[in-house]
């Protein structure tokens, strides 16, 4: 049925059912203190990490990152999209789904993506091409082309394949000229504005390939010339939901076709993607256009256990596997695994796998070389092993590398296996580890005017954590990776989201206007979430997931709400208090701040008297602001 689901009904929905019930149905579930637990489904484990907790209603894994509530675990589970976990759980309650027309957001609308008019431009886009390939006068040239690749129409059909047929503005025509609709298709990045103010499709005379994100929305396309044009290969560009560093081409098809996931082949292109799944390997990505990112990994990661690469023998393929190998690090984890793959010059995954078959590629993925040799054999490149020099030097080069693994049973491995390859002692080679102590600081300067720097952070810039003591607690104003365990608290709006979800009674304590003159993202977030806690303070962690479902915020809040193991036992009100006062006198002293900076940037000698008096003023009131809204106490 067509129609938006209102939220309030999903809110009821969430509210009616038991996570427990819903996830013990299908992974099997263990009481431990007040959560339940088990082997996570989303990766490979030995020890259980996966964590359901009944009072908030909503599952986190601590191994791999997974978290949500009982629809958005349904969706990952099952592979399913949001409309249909909503009809999965509604009928097991017996419940009929409502409908309602699309509206703006007024009174007690439902929230939905600011981008949704997006996704359904894109759903248009790749539709249109579908139908082009299977009914367009010029469809015959891209038919032949496919047929010729090996391709059939059951793979094309599974993969979503389409063409551009010839002409500037098939598209455009098709989509419609109005000013709104060229407008969203310039920023969905299918019609290009030139500098003359022409407007043109940008996808012509191409096989198009629709690139999916982990939900099946279609986010951006892939274009393969049909002729001898340049560039053989168009991708569209980074628009509102499209980033090419985060999206992998062929995932969200992996993970349709296989209940569970082993392993995932990160390869060079759609065709190799294509050709792997036709041969029944349906578990190939390619990234799009960049090398395989760090976020790329941890996406990855999230999946399976292992990650191998494929790569081409000739130096650029070397090249590429190195950039993935310094990527790779930071997420090798325990338990994760990633090896390299290199073929014959020459060779691609669809021409290997068309003539050899398919089990001989799967005899290479099985022989491909484990992260630790490849890094080794890399890094010893043009060196004499034989020498003190030669072994020296790969110490020199490994070691950073090796620095880069995540604390655990492998980097201590990878340690002594640099220490057998140099021939030195462990303890000698771990003192290279340690860096020199740093030298003491100077003594510091006299707080005249001219010494005294008010941009300088003072120690309310510091982030303050919601647990101390930890070895893994970063140094002030270090800005951590969203993978690091503390990161979702490098900022003191996530540490009151954090709070929020953790005990959404809390928001009686903040006024939402009292934040008005935030203006950051995270901040509209907050002052959101205080806004409809106020309208339905009954709300659960999982009824809060429910409203920023598919959004950029809720994944944000997904990773908040997981770290609950770092928010502290007591004093939950007091800390989420003194957050908001300092979060609502940051305006203040940053014009304070302001008005400082403009007068030291002027020689003392030539400020005014009244200047020389204010100068003091605003440093006393300065002192008396952050003594008001000092740091949260853990």
């Amino acid at each position: 049925m067509a129609g938006r689901i209102p939220q309030t009904f999903i809110d009821d929905l969430l509210d009616r059912v038991d996570i427990v019930d819903v996830i013990d149905r299908r992974v099997k579930l263990k009481k431990t203190g007040k959560n339940y637990s088990a082997r996570c489904p989303f990766h490979e484990e030995k020890t259980p990490s996966f964590s359901v907790n009944p009072d908030k209603q909503f599952f986190y894994c601590f191994g791999c990152g997974a978290g949500g509530n009982a629809l958005g675990f349904l969706m990952d589970y099952e592979n399913i999209d949001f409309p249909q976990a909503v009809e999965n759980l509604a009928g097991g309650l017996g419940l009929e789904v409502p409908r309602e027309q699309t509206r703006g957001r007024e009174g007690n609308a439902p929230k939905e993506s600011p981008n949704k008019a997006l996704y359904d431009l894109m759903e248009r886009c790749a539709s249109y091409y579908r139908d082009a390939l299977r009914q367009h006068p010029a469809r015959e040239k891209a038919v032949a082309y496919l047929k010729n690749r090996g391709l059939t129409g059951v793979i094309a059909r599974d993969f979503g394949l389409g063409v551009a047929p010839p002409g500037w503005d098939n598209l455009l025509k098709h989509l419609g000229d109005d000013d709104a609709t060229v407008k969203q298709a310039i920023e969905g990045g299918v019609v290009v504005r030139n500098d003359k103010g022409r407007v043109y499709d940008r996808f012509r005379d191409r096989i198009v390939f629709p690139i999916r994100d982990r939900r099946g929305r279609v986010i951006a396309f892939g274009g393969r010339v049909l002729g001898d044009e340049k560039p053989k290969y168009l991708n569209s560009p980074e628009t509102p939901i499209f980033h090419k560093g985060r999206e992998l081409y062929g995932l969200f098809e992996a993970r349709r076709a296989n209940r569970k996931l082993e392993r995932i082949i990160v390869v060079e292109g759609y065709m190799d993607v294509i050709a792997l799944a036709q041969a029944g390997i349906t578990y190939a990505v390619a990234t799009l256009g960049t090398a395989t990112s760090s976020e790329h990994l941890e996406r990855i990661f999230r999946v399976v256990p292992e990650v191998v690469f494929c790569f081409d023998g000739d130096d650029a393929g070397r090249k590429a596997a190195e950039r993935a190998l310094h990527n790779a690090l930071p997420a090798m984890a325990d338990g994760r695994q990633a090896r390299f793959l290199f073929l014959r010059e020459g060779e691609d995954p669809d021409s290997l796998v068309r003539k050899d078959g398919p089990q001989a590629f799967l005899d290479l993925t099985t022989a491909a070389q484990p992260l630790e040799e490849f890094l080794f054999q890399s890094q010893a490149t043009g060196l004499a092993l034989d020498t003190m020099e030669g072994r020296a030097s790969l110490s020199k080069r490994a070691l950073p590398l090796i620095r880069q693994l995540p604390e655990g049973v492998f980097r201590e491995l990878m340690y002594q296996a640099l220490a057998e390859r140099t021939g030195l002692e462990l303890a000698s080679l771990m003192k290279l580890e340690v860096p020199p102590p740093a030298p003491p600081a100077d003594e510091p300067p006299p707080a005249d005017y001219e010494a005294w720097d008010p941009g300088a952070a003072s120690p309310n810039d510091e982030p303050q954590w919601l647990e101390g003591g930890s070895e893994e607690e970063p140094t002030p104003r270090q800005r951590l990776p969203l993978n690091h365990p503390l990161s979702a608290y490098a900022t003191l709006v996530q540490e009151a989201i954090a709070l929020l979800l953790h005990k959404p009674s809390i928001a009686a304590l903040a006024d939402p206007s009292a934040l008005k003159d935030q203006d950051s993202t995270e901040s509209t977030l907050l002052r959101e979430i205080l806004e409809l806690l106020r309208k339905r303070p009954e709300s659960s962690t999982g009824m809060l997931l429910g409203h920023w479902h598919g959004t950029a915020e809720g994944e944000l809040l997904a990773q908040l709400a997981g770290q609950e193991r770092l928010i502290p036992a007591d004093g939950i009100e007091a800390q989420f208090a003194d957050i908001v006062r300092r979060l609502s006198s940051l305006p203040l002293r940053q014009r304070i701040l302001e008005e400082i900076n403009a007068l030291k940037s002027r020689p003392y000698e030539q400020l005014s008297a009244d200047d020389k008096a204010r100068l003091p003023e605003l440093l006393k009131a300065l002192r008396d602001l952050d003594t008001r809204s000092g740091p949260a106490q853990s």
